[in-house]
C-alpha cells in the first residue's frame, strides 16, 4: 500500500490525518529522531507468523517483541517472527519496513500494545521511508479494529558498549 493508496483509503471514510514528512530513515529509531517524535509514541508494524497465519503486531518504536510473552499472552501455538520472504510481495508499492498497521486490509489480524491504545493519536510509516501518517487512535480502531495487548512488547534494551579488543573488557 502507498501513501497515496494509504491517504486514498483514509479519504474515502472521511478520516482526517496529517501526513508528516522526514529526511529518509530505516529503522522505527531513526524515523522517529528523523520525525521528531518520542519513541515511544511512534507505531511500528512487526509482521509475525501465528499458528502459521500472518499478523501485525503494532508496538511502539522504543520497544521490541518478547516472543514468548506475546505467544503465552494470546494463546498461540506457534507464533514467530515472520521473514521478509513471507510477505514481500503482500504489501505492493510499500518500502520494505515502512508498513503501514492496515493488516485488515490484507486478511491478517492486526495486534497493538495497549499503551499506544491509550493515546489520543497514532503515528505511522506510511509505506515510504519518509513519510508518516497521524490520525486519531479512535478513527484507527474503529477501521481496523486491533486486539489490544498488555503483554509481548518490551522496551529495548540499550547497546552495550563495544568491547576493547585489546583490553578485552568494555569500557
Amino acid at each position: 500500500m502507498t501513501t497515496q493508496t494509504l491517504k486514498q483509503y483514509l479519504d474515502a471514510r472521511d478520516v482526517p490525518y496529517v501526513v508528516l514528512t522526514h529526511s529518509p530513515a530505516y529503522t522505527a529509531q531513526e524515523v522517529a529522531q528523523s520525525a521528531h517524535i518520542r519513541g515511544h509514541l511512534l507505531a511500528k508494524s512487526v509482521v509475525l507468523s501465528i499458528d502459521n497465519q500472518l499478523a501485525l503486531a503494532v508496538i511502539p518504536a522504543s520497544q521490541h517483541i518478547d516472543l514468548v510473552d506475546l505467544k503465552r499472552s494470546i494463546r498461540a501455538f506457534k507464533l514467530d517472527l515472520a521473514s521478509e520472504d513471507d510477505f514481500k510481495d503482500l504489501f505492493p508499492g510499500c518500502e520494505l519496513g515502512a508498513l503501514p498497521p492496515f493488516g485488515n486490509l490484507y486478511g491478517m489480524q492486526v495486534y497493538i500494545a495497549e499503551c499506544l491504545a491509550k493515546e489520543a493519536e497514532i503515528t505511522f510509516c506510511a509505506g515510504s521511508h519518509s513519510e508518516l501518517i497521524q490520525m486519531d487512535y479512535r478513527d484507527f480502531a474503529r477501521l481496523v479494529e486491533p486486539v489490544v495487548i498488555t503483554h509481548g512488547a518490551v522496551p529495548n534494551r540499550p547497546t552495550p558498549p563495544r568491547m576493547k579488543e585489546h583490553l578485552g573488557v568494555y569500557p
